[in-house]
């Protein structure tokens, strides 16, 4: 049995009590209220279509919390970012709920689509795979679930780009009480490696990298009150970061100025 295997069954009984004390005593955080799709920027040439249409897909983190708004959230950030770069509207649509796995995010996509909810998009971006290591899924089944999700977004919603955003580093969570924070954190490094491969694997994917360095920042400024989530400073850090990436790679993907 590999090493952590074995030292995950040995820690189990401190492990699930941990975990229980950790969702009975921590504060809950609302998402970011406020619209989840909508038009960001404008064209100086007077055009009123959307040049780059975004599907933002995520957990609590997609969602918002830590941040009271949505403008003060990723989807919001990311948006004003791009539009300001590109000097160009921004259509964006938010698929985002606390909680949700990989599988859940999909299943959503094609409830939105059933429901003639999922307007086209040319680029996904995802903010996922907390929930995933939570649940402790291993990087084989994740990617097999990453893959589920591109297709279901590229049949639905014709994304022909994704970008995915880096598994945050839960060794650094300061809710989570050692050695669940160790635990869950060699869980999420894992899917981490395994989300550069997947990204890696094809020429219409993309990893993005945290603007986060824990040698220089301070995590506890960067986080939300409930030691787990992105606060709002950090959304802000990471919108403009993926705005810039996103900016200099997928300028082909622009619609034409109508």
């Amino acid at each position: 049995m590999p090493t952590f295997t074995a030292a995950k069954v040995a820690l189990s009984p401190l492990l699930l009590w941990q975990g229980r004390q950790v969702r009975r005593e921590a504060p809950r955080l609302p998402e970011a209220s406020g619209p989840r799709l909508g038009l960001t920027g404008q064209d100086p040439q007077g055009g009123a279509m959307p040049r780059l249409r975004l599907l933002i897909v995520g957990d609590s983190s997609g969602a918002g919390v830590g941040a009271v708004t949505q403008d003060e959230a990723l989807a919001g950030r990311l948006s004003q970012a791009l539009a300001r770069r590109l000097k160009a509207p921004i259509a964006w649509q938010l698929v985002a709920r606390t909680g949700w796995t990989t599988a859940d995010a999909t299943a959503a996509l094609r409830e939105l689509s059933a429901q003639g909810r999922l307007p086209p998009a040319d680029i996904m971006v995802m903010a996922l795979g907390v929930n995933d290591a939570v649940q402790q899924t291993g990087p084989r089944r994740w990617t097999a679930q990453l893959d589920a999700l591109e297709a279901c977004a590229c049949e639905l919603a014709g994304v022909h780009q994704t970008v995915a955003t880096a598994v945050p580093p839960m060794h650094l969570f300061p809710l989570l009480p050692q050695p669940l924070r160790w635990v869950l954190g060699r869980s999420a490094r894992a899917l981490d490696a395994a989300l550069v491969q997947w990204t890696a694997d094809s020429g219409t994917r993309a990893y993005f990298e945290m603007p986060f360095d824990a040698r220089r920042d301070d995590v506890r400024e960067l986080m939300a009150s409930d030691g787990f989530h992105p606060g709002p400073a950090l959304y802000q850090r990471w919108g403009e970061a993926l705005a810039l990436q996103i900016a200099a790679d997928y300028r082909p993907l622009m619609r034409p100025a109508t």
